[in-house]
């Protein structure tokens, strides 16, 4: 059997290297791309072609990036939770619509999306969300905006000649993580570390090790997954106050945890984010309406449909690994 050939965006990133690993564990022939010219000689060192390429470049040739790829795999995104409009709907909408009218002139027969659960993000409760629940009727930030515009207009794209399909990963953490642990540390290395609700939040966290693993079997059954989004997590919910509390302990803080009333947290973040919106402000606010709902909302997934269309079972303990990590970081002096 030929091996296949798969493009996959974002390559550079911790989730696209993960990709990499894992879609050549599995024998495809891969083609890389990112920014990021070191970590993609790397790539290159495993065997992957790696070809740096700016997607929201207007001057991006697509056509060649695409030239003998039979699937991709779209992990490339502006993962902020604050940032410029603009920018987001140019790295997730715009480049996301080039790359599939490239991909279908191309004659690629599959397209995996990497969406994100942020899509579901609001100031309420949410536990065992499942394959059929809808989205917040007004996402919280651009990011989640634009994940979830990109993530319709790839579906209904799906047709005879291409299939289309999206996985939703929470909350990755693992080696290359560059923005749940960052920004963990960067909360557990002050002396106080409030709390909204006290921290009863529940959150599940997701190791890159299995969110590839579900992606790339959601490419070798794409055509079966036809038109659908999955969600994707660790399985494993623990409360922010106790996340909080072992990751501190693994990064040698000791922070006091400060409970803060539901109303007034959210009196603050309202407070803070129009300012910062009025102002146009760069740096993000210390309190969001979506850093509110990740702190002080429970957010869980029913895992049923991905074990029932992909064979899902995390393999990683994700805690365990952001630990892991932390203890690294605090090795080295990188949480100082």
């Amino acid at each position: 059997m030929t091996a296949r050939r798969i493009l996959i965006t974002g390559a550079t990133g911790g989730l696209g290297h993960a990709l990499v690993q894992e879609a050549m564990g599995r024998g495809a022939v891969v083609r890389a791309t990112g920014r990021q010219t070191g970590v993609g000689a790397g790539l290159s060192a495993l065997g992957a072609q790696f070809v740096r390429c700016d997607l929201t470049a207007p001057d991006a040739d697509l056509a060649a990036l695409l030239s003998g790829c039979d699937s991709v795999i779209h992990a490339a995104a502006l993962s902020a939770s604050w940032g410029r409009e603009a920018d987001f709907i140019a790295a997730n909408i715009t480049a996301t619509r080039r790359l599939l009218d490239a991909a279908r002139v191309a004659r690629v027969t599959r397209f995996v999306f990497v969406s994100s659960p942020s899509i579901f993000a609001q100031l309420a409760d949410q536990v065992q969300i499942g394959e059929y629940h809808p989205p917040a009727a007004r996402p919280l930030n651009a990011y989640a905006r634009t994940k979830l515009a990109a993530e319709r207009m790839v579906l209904a794209a799906c047709d005879e000649r291409m299939a289309t399909c999206a996985i939703r990963p929470r909350a990755l953490v693992g080696q290359g993580d560059r923005v749940i642990l960052p920004r963990l540390a960067q909360l557990a290395s002050r002396n106080r570390m409030p709390l909204p609700r006290g921290g009863a939040a529940l959150i599940e966290l997701t190791d890159l090790r299995d969110a590839a693993w579900a992606i790339c079997e959601a490419e070798a059954r794409t055509p079966a997954l036809g038109g659908r989004a999955l969600n994707i997590s660790g399985g494993k919910p623990i409360a922010v106050r106790d996340l909080a509390l072992r990751l501190a302990a693994a990064l040698g803080k000791s922070p006091r945890l400060v409970p803060v009333p539901l109303l007034l947290a959210r009196q603050l973040a309202h407070v803070a984010q129009t300012v910062a919106s009025i102002t146009g402000a760069q740096q993000e606010p210390v309190l969001t309406r979506y850093t509110l709902a990740t702190l002080a909302y429970s957010q869980t997934f029913d895992l049923a449909p991905a074990q029932r269309r992909l064979g899902y079972q995390p393999q990683h303990d994700a805690v365990e690994t952001l630990l892991g990590e932390a203890r690294r970081m605090a090795s080295v002096g990188g949480a100082a």
